[in-house]
């Protein structure tokens, strides 16, 4: 593949102390973006790689899953964590337990999760939406990093749908808030993850605010990336589902934002060897702090087995092999399993540009009875911090 458009001028995006480049950020998604996965993305090429969200009530109440999650490489910096709150309070205490135990170096705001079970609390994607109570929390996060000076950045969407539409008020608040950047993801909570995300208002929200924009959304190939930042002017994007069973894309954008039209598009046998490669580093992780080597094995190979789909597809590969492939329980199993495949397939270029991961349907955005009669309403929304991710 060659780039068909010039690459705009970049710089190194400026997050506190940190200069990260290339302004490439890997999105968080839940179950996805561990320290096994972001090991393996950060080999390919540079960026800011995100742990899974983690909600800040159960970063305050000290929930041994929450801890286990805010765990990093040690070569990892910066270490870059996103919070999900919906209480100032809880989340100023969040975030002086991150800087106060050092857990990481950035800080990112999710107001982006569209999933019902989230927004119909008044969470996520549907909290912008009450104004006063979006620029308390973010205010709340940015007076609590400020003495160690960690950066904190904002996740979003447009808004609830095309009706209800917050992205610049609320970029320009959690601007005035103090953060070091907002990243906006051109869809609203009723698109979910269908259609096609909005590049034009990611460039409105560039040219209102003064602060660093990431643009997030259909970004499946570093060409993607380039031709985003072309459109709207952004200072750098964000990368989710497009980088699933595909790692190897940040090495692409790598290459593409430093103007090289080299693109990685690895036959089936070094795709294979990535596979094993991600496993072993689950079940590395996996392993830590535990006597058990053998559930360890097996709990690393279960949660690989999500990732097999993603990894081949587009490769003529059998059913049969498939299911095989994605109920293996131990490495010694999936390097056999994987020895059966024909290793000399080219990469299915076909498939370069296609949507991955979840592809949801729009549908109807779920929020608390009377939600949208009073912007000014800065109450906490009750039991709304539920684990989940996305944006």
């Amino acid at each position: 593949m060659s780039v068909t458009q010039a690459v705009p001028a970049l710089r190194p995006l400026p997050l506190g102390p940190h200069q990260v480049w290339p302004p490439v950020v890997l999105a968080p998604m839940a179950g996805i973006t561990n320290i096994a996965f972001r090991r393996l993305c950060r080999e390919q090429g540079g960026g800011l790689y995100v742990c899974e969200m983690i909600t800040t009530r159960a970063l305050v109440e000290r929930n041994p899953k929450t801890l286990r999650m805010v765990t990093f490489a040690a070569g990892e910096r910066p270490r870059s964590l996103q919070l999900y709150g919906v209480d100032p309070e809880i989340t100023a205490a969040a975030v002086r337990i991150v800087v106060d135990n050092d857990l990481a170096d950035h800080i990112d705001l999710n107001f982006g999760c569209p999933v019902p079970k989230v927004t119909r609390k008044g969470g996520g994607a549907a909290l912008p939406w009450r104004h006063r109570l979006f620029s308390r929390i973010v205010r709340a996060a940015v007076r609590a990093a400020a003495p160690a000076g960690v950066p904190v950045t904002v996740k979003m969407r447009k808004g609830i749908d095309d009706d209800h539409l917050t992205y610049v008020a609320a970029g320009l608040a959690a601007q005035e808030a103090g953060v070091a950047a907002v990243a906006l993801h051109g869809r609203t909570a009723a698109q979910r993850y269908s259609g096609t995300a909005d590049w034009d208002a990611i460039g409105r929200l560039k040219q209102a605010l003064t602060v660093p924009v990431l643009g997030n959304g259909d970004i499946w190939e570093a060409d993607d990336a380039v031709r985003m930042i072309a459109h709207t002017g952004v200072d750098g994007v964000v990368v989710g589902r497009g980088c699933l069973g595909r790692p190897w894309l940040f090495a692409d954008l790598s290459a593409a934002l430093a103007g090289s039209s080299q693109r990685v598009l690895p036959s089936l046998d070094v795709v294979a060897a990535t596979m094993y490669r991600h496993a072993q580093l689950l079940v590395e992780w996996f392993s830590a702090g535990r006597v058990d080597r053998t559930a360890a094995e097996r709990d690393g190979c279960t949660d690989f087995r999500k990732h097999v789909a993603w990894y081949l597809k587009g490769f003529p590969v059998g059913g049969e092999l498939r299911r095989s492939l994605a109920m293996v329980s131990t490495l010694a199993e999936l390097a056999a399993l994987l020895d059966q495949l024909d290793q000399r397939q080219p990469f299915p270029v076909h498939t370069l540009g296609q949507p991955r991961g979840r592809t949801t349907a729009p549908g109807k955005v779920f929020l608390p009875d009377g939600w949208l009669a009073d912007r000014d309403d800065d109450s906490v929304p009750y039991e709304a911090e539920l684990s989940d991710s996305g944006g």
